[in-house]
């Protein structure tokens, strides 16, 4: 009985490990989106980019699978002007122009795992305002043909990141802290190409 609920997940894994093989990059992040909620003395508010780039290299074992992924501070749009030249500013985009996550490991919860998908953590590097932390991201992983979904939600400390500049107008606007970050992505298989002047 227990292979049996075991199954899944190894299949799951096994089509995520065909995506990762071969030569670097495996698969490439063909969409995606992030946003993040943002709280102030003055209500919440969302920014969201889909200026989203990434690349996932790894082998047949998901659980050593690595890549990146990463946007542009810039592309992040509130809806408001004012609200996007403040957090632009607060973010220093000139000298810290993007965010990136450097994914080092995977690790699968068994118990969540269904036929298609299983529930995890992306371990790795995060990098924001030009500090970077090891973090452990929680996300769900969902396989289809050639292609791999991966969404989740975690919560940041922009003082982690040494952001300043949270509060404006002599003190009676304040963003607060902490933020809640969302995301989605899609990633595709690539056929390998081989290298100029190769044989194969």
């Amino acid at each position: 009985m227990k292979a049996f609920r075991t199954a899944p997940r190894l299949a799951l894994i096994a089509t995520v490990g065909r995506l990762m093989a071969a030569a670097p990059p495996n698969a490439v992040l063909r969409s995606g989106t992030l946003s993040f909620t943002g709280h102030s003395t003055v209500g919440d508010f969302v920014g969201t980019t889909t200026a989203v780039s990434g690349g996932v290299v790894g082998n047949a074992e998901l659980a050593n699978a690595r890549g990146w992924v990463e946007a542009p501070v810039t592309t992040l749009s509130t809806g408001n002007g004012l609200r996007d030249r403040d957090l632009r500013a607060t973010m220093e985009v000139a000298k810290y122009p993007t965010m990136r996550f450097e994914l080092d490991a995977v690790t699968i919860e068994p118990s969540a795992a269904r036929s298609d998908t299983v529930s995890g953590a992306l371990r790795g590097a995060l990098t924001i305002h030009g500090v970077t932390r090891d973090v452990a991201i929680p996300a769900t992983l969902i396989a289809a043909g050639d292609t791999i979904d991966v969404s989740g939600a975690f919560p940041v400390d922009l003082a982690d990141y040494k952001v300043g500049g949270l509060t404006r107008l002599f003190g009676t606007l304040r963003v607060h802290r902490n933020i809640d970050v969302r995301f989605r992505v899609r990633f595709e298989a690539t056929p390998h190409t081989p290298a100029r002047g190769s044989s194969q």
